[in-house]
């Protein structure tokens, strides 16, 4: 099950067609039944979703490399506040120690208020393609 994964490559649609894989950490929202994961509001993977809500998703290892079939998935930019808080209090959770270091670097930074929610969830999740690295 995709949320049991430390890792997942989340495959984004170029202009030209081709995926961009990512490795990311993402956490699933029960609420919401949909994943969550954050990026830098201006990370060429936050303009592919804005442009092309369809992606693939794939667990993966730490460094992107790719383990398993992908999954069609539809992905959005979160601009919900409340839905915002509880998706950082589920990678909190998921990612403990980790996730409590990146904040802190982050907000020191003043990276923090810049960055962007995504949201996604599974097209059919019974349903997997086999991952292709374009």
């Amino acid at each position: 099950m995709l949320s049991e994964q430390k890792y997942a490559s989340i495959g984004t649609k170029k202009h030209s067609g081709h995926l961009v894989w990512t490795p990311v950490w993402m956490a699933f929202l029960e609420s919401k039944n949909a994943y969550y994961l954050f990026s830098a509001g201006a990370a060429g993977k936050v303009k592919r979703v804005r442009n092309y809500a369809d992606i693939q998703v794939a667990p993966c290892t730490v460094s992107g490399k790719i383990t398993g079939p992908a999954a069609q998935a539809t992905a959005w930019l979160e601009g919900d506040a409340d839905i915002g808080e509880a998706a950082y209090k589920a990678l909190r959770a998921k990612y403990g120690w980790q996730m409590a270091i990146l904040d802190f670097f982050s907000k020191l930074s003043g990276n923090y208020k810049k960055r962007q929610l995504i949201g996604f969830s599974l097209s059919n999740p019974d349903h997997h393609k086999t991952a292709e690295t374009q």
